[in-house]
């Protein structure tokens, strides 16, 4: 897609950042959206076909290459894949041993399947950019179809993932705090005082800031992947954009791509890493009960 010539570098960015897109059209029926501007005018209820699909895709990746290795275990010294993944397992364990100060066994699943599902997801920025849209153009027949193919780069994907931990987060510190417990902890805090009716001044402050932080951390935890991963991609596609500009460019352009993507792999596993130390850290909060 660099080389077609009737394509501007506006629309070739314009085209490699826009999803495929199914939703409502504004004359009321469904389908596909042909450009961006159709794709915005679909609304909220729109979904990203492509995003929706890949990072599935790289769940089930997930669940069946840890369900082969783990049906391979054995009380000898492993090798190969299976010893990686082991190393994986221990690495997200002591994590959670070391941040997590609370009793429950669905931590360490969950921060295992976060940081290897994340990872996964940040790993297809590292294919060419044109690669899986010239494949997915082709076996569609539509030489303009859309296909983003790295879901941490939708914000849907990233703040949808932000969201459920959130969920856990409220869902724990009810269960562990108790309603009143709860509610205390939004109130009483950070402020406090000894005379009553000075306390009762401060539940409001308090009660803003603390509901201010607890919805921060959503949003925060989301877009801070999104941020960097949507940066990361732009990058490819600016590089890419020098091979349509001559051979010289064409030439030094692949060896600041093979340059960004040696970074970029740091850049994936730390944005994967933080993902779910955020979470190990949000989540034992949750279970703290003063």
């Amino acid at each position: 897609m660099a080389s077609e010539g009737t394509l501007t570098s506006t629309d070739y960015i314009t085209h490699h950042l826009t999803n495929l897109t199914f939703g409502r059209h504004p004359d009321g029926h469904w389908g596909f959206a042909h450009s961006a501007q159709e794709a915005s005018e679909m609304g909220f209820m729109a979904i990203h076909v492509d995003s929706m699909f890949w990072s599935v895709f790289l769940g089930c990746i997930f669940c069946w290459l840890f369900k082969k290795m783990a049906d391979k275990a054995h009380t000898g010294v492993p090798k190969g894949l299976l010893n990686f993944i082991e190393m994986v397992v221990d690495f997200v364990d002591g994590n959670v041993k070391d941040i997590f100060h609370g009793r429950n066994p669905l931590i360490a699943p969950m921060a295992l399947t976060i940081f290897v599902w994340v990872f996964f997801m940040n790993l297809m920025d590292l294919i060419p950019v044109d690669v899986i849209p010239w494949i997915w153009q082709h076996i569609s027949g539509n030489p303009h179809a859309f296909m983003k193919v790295v879901p941490s780069t939708d914000p849907n994907i990233a703040l949808g993932m932000a969201c459920a931990v959130f969920i856990l987060m409220i869902f724990y510190s009810l269960k562990i705090k108790g309603p009143v417990g709860f509610i205390k902890e939004l109130t009483l805090h950070p402020f406090s005082a000894k005379n009553p009716f000075v306390q009762v001044l401060f539940v409001p402050l308090n009660f803003f800031m603390e509901v201010l932080g607890l919805l921060a951390k959503p949003f925060s935890l989301g877009l801070r992947l999104f941020g960097n991963m949507y940066a990361g991609e732009m990058i490819f596609i600016l590089i890419a954009l020098m091979y349509n500009a001559g051979l010289i460019l064409g030439i030094f352009g692949g060896f600041l791509q093979m340059g960004w993507a040696i970074f970029h792999i740091l850049v994936i596993t730390l944005q994967a890493f933080i993902f779910m130390v955020l979470t190990i850290v949000y989540l034992s909060q949750s279970h703290e009960d003063h």
